[in-house]
C-alpha cells in the first residue's frame, strides 16, 4: 500500500489528468454538439456553477463522512461522467454533462486538500505546495494525453473511456492509504465560532479570490493576448500559458524549502509581488519575449496561493485533538470558485471596453491586492490567538 503522502498526491493527480483530459479535447466536443462561441461558452459555464454550488455542501459532508469517503464518491462519478460526455449531442446536454464534472470536481478538491491537509499535519511538514503540484503535474499528463491521442486519429470516446479507465486504477490503488480525516460532526465544541463570523477566513478566502481571478486570465486570455497584441501566430502563442503552467508546478514541487525559510504569509505576499511584475512585465513591455518572461513569473507567484491559503484554512480549524478544519477549507474553496466564475468575463468585459493589454493591467493590480490582504490575514490571525491564549507562530 503506498503512503498517505503518496496516495493524496495521486488523487490530486488524478483530477488534473481527468479535468485536462477533456478540456484539451474541446474543440472537439464543440464541433460534436455542433457548438457556437456563445453557446459553448455557456455550456463551460456548467461547470464553473457545478464547483461554486457544490463546494459549501461537499465542506458538510466532508465533515460527516471524512476526506476518503468525499474523495471515492468524487472520483467514481468522474470516472463515469468524463466518457459520458461523447454522448453530449447539443450544447445544453455538455453543459449539464459539465455541470456535473464541476461538481465532481468540488467534491475531490475539499476531500483531497482534507486529507492533505491531515498528512501535513501528521508528518509536521510544509506538504502543501507539493501536493498542489500534483494537480498541475496531473493537468500536464491529461493535456498531453489528449494531444497524443488526437494526433493518433483517436475518437473522443476512446480517448476519455482509456483515461477514465486509467483514472480508475489509481484511485483504487491509492484509496486506502488516503487519510479518513472525520469526526468534525461529532467533536465539534459547543463554543466553536460559525466560519462565516470569522474575518481571518474571509481575508484568506480573499487571498484565492484574486489569485482565482489571475489564473483564470492567464489559461483564457494568454493566447488571445500574444496573438492580438503581440502579432504571434496560435501555436507560438500557446507556449505563453505553457510557461504559466510549467513555473507554477515547478515553484510548487519546490515549495517546502521556500515555505519552512520564509514562512506562510511573507511566502504568499512574496508570490504576489512577483506574480504582480510579471503581468506588469507583460503588458507595459511590448515585446513578445518579455510577456513569455511575465506569464513565467506569474505562474512562479501564484504557485503558492492555492495550497498556502489551503494549509492556513486547515490550521484555522484545527482543534485539541488535531481534527478539524473541513468547514474553513470549504469557505475559503467557495470564494475561490467564484473567482473562477467571474473572473474571466471580468477580464473579457474590461478588453472589450478597451483592450486586453488594459485588462491584463488590471489583473496584475489585483494580484498586488494579496499583499495588504495577507496582511491582515496575519493580524487577524494573532488577535485570534491572543484570545485564545495562544502566541502567534506563524511568520
Amino acid at each position: 500500500m503506498p503512503t498517505p503522502r503518496l496516495a493524496v498526491f495521486a488523487v490530486f493527480l488524478f483530477n488534473g489528468a481527468l479535468f485536462l483530459s477533456w478540456a484539451a479535447r474541446m474543440p472537439a466536443l464543440a464541433a460534436q454538439v455542433g457548438a457556437t462561441e456563445a453557446t459553448l461558452g455557456l455550456a463551460l459555464l456548467g461547470a464553473s456553477l457545478g464547483l461554486a454550488l457544490t463546494a459549501p455542501f461537499a465542506a458538510r459532508a466532508c465533515a460527516r463522512v471524512g476526506a476518503r469517503n468525499l474523495v471515492v464518491v468524487g472520483a467514481v462519478v468522474t470516472v463515469f461522467a468524463v466518457p459520458s460526455l461523447t454522448l453530449a449531442a447539443t450544447p445544453l446536454h455538455l453543459g449539464l454533462v459539465l455541470f456535473v464534472l464541476g461538481s465532481c470536481n468540488a467534491m475531490l478538491d475539499v476531500g483531497m486538500n482534507v486529507a492533505a491537509v491531515a498528512v501535513t499535519r501528521a508528518l509536521d511538514r510544509p506538504l502543501m505546495p507539493q501536493f498542489h503540484a500534483g494537480f498541475s503535474v496531473g493537468g500536464l499528463v491529461g493535456s498531453l494525453g489528449a494531444a497524443a491521442a488526437a494526433s493518433a486519429g483517436w475518437g473522443l470516446t476512446r480517448h476519455l473511456l482509456t483515461a477514465a479507465a486509467v483514472g480508475a486504477v489509481v484511485v483504487a490503488w491509492v484509496i486506502r492509504a488516503v487519510p479518513g480525516a472525520t469526526g468534525e460532526a461529532a467533536a465539534r465544541p459547543a463554543g466553536d465560532r460559525p466560519v462565516l463570523t470569522r474575518p481571518l477566513l474571509w481575508l484568506l478566502a480573499g487571498v484565492t479570490l484574486c489569485s482565482a481571478i489571475a489564473e483564470g486570465a492567464a489559461s483564457d486570455w494568454s493566447a488571445l493576448f500574444f496573438v492580438t497584441e503581440r502579432g504571434l501566430d496560435e501555436a507560438a502563442a500557446a507556449a505563453g500559458y505553457a510557461g504559466f503552467s510549467v513555473a507554477m508546478a515547478a515553484a510548487r514541487l519546490l515549495g517546502e524549502p521556500a515555505q519552512r525559510r520564509l514562512g506562510p504569509h511573507r511566502l504568499l505576499a512574496a508570490g504576489a509581488v512577483v506574480a504582480s511584475a510579471g503581468f506588469a512585465l507583460t503588458v507595459l513591455v511590448p515585446v513578445a519575449s518579455a510577456g513569455f518572461v511575465g506569464f513565467g513569473l506569474a505562474g512562479l507567484g501564484l504557485a503558492f496561493a492555492f495550497p498556502v491559503v489551503m494549509d492556513l484554512a486547515g490550521d484555522a480549524g484545527k482543534r485539541a485533538d488535531g481534527t478539524g478544519g473541513e468547514r474553513e477549507i470549504g469557505l475559503v474553496t467557495t470564494v475561490a470558485y467564484t473567482g473562477f466564475l467571474a473572473g474571466p468575463p471580468l477580464v473579457g468585459g474590461i478588453a472589450h471596453a478597451s483592450s486586453l493589454s488594459v485588462s491584463l493591467g488590471f489583473v496584475s493590480v489585483v494580484i498586488a491586492l494579496i499583499v495588504p490582504v495577507v496582511w491582515l490575514a496575519r493580524r487577524s490571525r494573532d488577535r485570534e490567538l491572543t484570545r485564545s491564549g495562544a502566541g502567534s507562530t506563524l511568520p
